[in-house]
């Protein structure tokens, strides 16, 4: 493959345009991204499918650590960064296996179908909110406090330490500074070992408050296992619902054809919302991974011993698999994308983030009928963050 190809900072504001160009040269292309790290990109849709499910492309957190210090890159994580993140996104079985099983009942369909109704009162209490606004940035006046709310709710976080809590949530999956990330892995350290002796002591009825009890009955999850999942469920079942919300929205309002559509037939909500994360998805860039051997994409071969990144964003637009895939189409059958992943590692909150994104879209359409842009979609910013796909704004007009 020779040289790795370098990518800019466009790799983050245009990630579709830059998943198109490395998808021309093959559905893996080796890289360097931004900030000197070299990896390899697959953006096959097949192939990313293929990678996600393989077991000889693993996420062992010690061994990544040392292919990071193999290439030179000192590691920013302390011992809170180290904490927070291990977690079962980050490990293989059976520790994966373990793990998941403790929290697969509480994110199954039938279970979070029971949290409609509460979900439904927040979406209402927050546009009743904005509803005599004119404009309003439908970031932190909806998208964010909405799934903030819930999951906190959930897991039994105090309604006062919301606001923090995302702060420091945006900090750590953002490209922050090794000081800044640092900082924000301390103070969520801190507030969740605090968090979770509140539990332990008075427990109640929660998410948390379960794991605490499975941990205390011989369940088999550690204290810090526990810690880590508690930040795991508790940043990926906001971080995710915030960013599908707000990208549904814009890409609706940039197609006014598939808005209309959408507002003559409501019942085309549960299936647009797949092709929402088809089409623009909360996630880039799927959490790194590692080749433990000599692994086949397409018509090369990735050595051992090789960092693995896998465009979400641009496996769901390969026109091989999905047609015309640069269209929003909320008829489309969007089946079988892979925004939530695949494989073992597939997005445990799936069942709620698509459940918060229907009642949110739909109580936004009921209520704002003039719903529109309040700026010019090139003037629009994403975070500066390769996992996170989400917008740092979004100013609308409500009327």
């Amino acid at each position: 493959m020779g040289e790795p190809k370098n990518l800019a900072e466009d790799l983050l504001q245009d990630p579709h345009r830059v998943s198109a160009l490395l998808r021309e040269e093959g559905p893996a292309r080796k890289v360097r991204m931004p900030r000197g790290l070299v990896v390899w990109i697959v953006t096959g849709y097949a192939e990313a499918r293929a990678i996600l499910a393989d077991p000889r492309v693993a996420k062992d957190p010690v061994a990544i650590q040392r292919l990071f210090e193999r290439d030179g890159f000192e590691s920013a994580a302390d011992s809170a960064v180290r904490a927070l993140g291990a977690h079962m996104l980050n490990s293989d079985p059976p520790d994966h296996t373990r793990l998941r099983k403790l929290v697969n009942q509480a994110f199954t369909s039938r279970t979070v179908s029971r949290l409609r109704p509460r979900i439904e009162q927040i979406t209402a209490e927050l546009l009743d909110g904005i509803g005599d606004a004119e404009r309003v940035d439908l970031l932190p006046a909806f998208a964010v406090p909405l799934p903030i709310r819930v999951i906190c709710e959930l897991l039994g976080v105090h309604a006062g330490d919301q606001s923090a809590f995302a702060s420091w949530s945006n900090t750590m999956l953002a490209w922050s500074t090794p000081e800044e990330l640092q900082a924000a892995a301390a103070k969520m350290h801190a507030y969740l070992v605090g968090l979770i002796e509140e539990k332990r002591a008075e427990p109640a009825d929660d998410l948390l408050s379960g794991l605490i009890l499975a941990s205390d009955e011989g369940d088999s999850l550690s204290a810090d296992e526990l810690l880590a999942m508690a930040f795991l469920l508790l940043v990926a079942g906001f971080e995710t619902t915030v960013n599908l919300i707000a990208n549904s929205v814009l890409a609706l309002l940039r197609e006014p054809d598939q808005l209309a559509a959408l507002r003559a037939d409501p019942a085309l909500l549960s299936g647009a919302v797949e092709e929402f994360l088809r089409y623009d998805g909360a996630v880039h860039l799927a959490t790194i991974r590692f080749t433990k051997e000599a692994v086949p994409v397409g018509d090369v071969e990735i050595p051992a011993g090789e960092f693995v990144l896998v465009s979400l964003l641009g496996a769901n637009r390969d026109g091989g698999r999905f047609e015309d895939p640069h269209r929003l189409d909320v008829k489309r059958s969007a089946a079988g994308h892979l925004a939530f992943g695949h494989g073992i590692h597939y997005c445990v909150g799936a069942p709620l983030a698509r459940l918060e994104a229907e009642i949110a879209l739909r109580g936004l359409l009921e209520r704002f009928p003039a719903l529109g842009l309040d700026a010019e979609p090139e003037t629009l910013r994403w975070r500066e963050s390769a996992l996170v796909h989400g917008l740092e704004t979004l100013p609308v007009r409500l009327r």
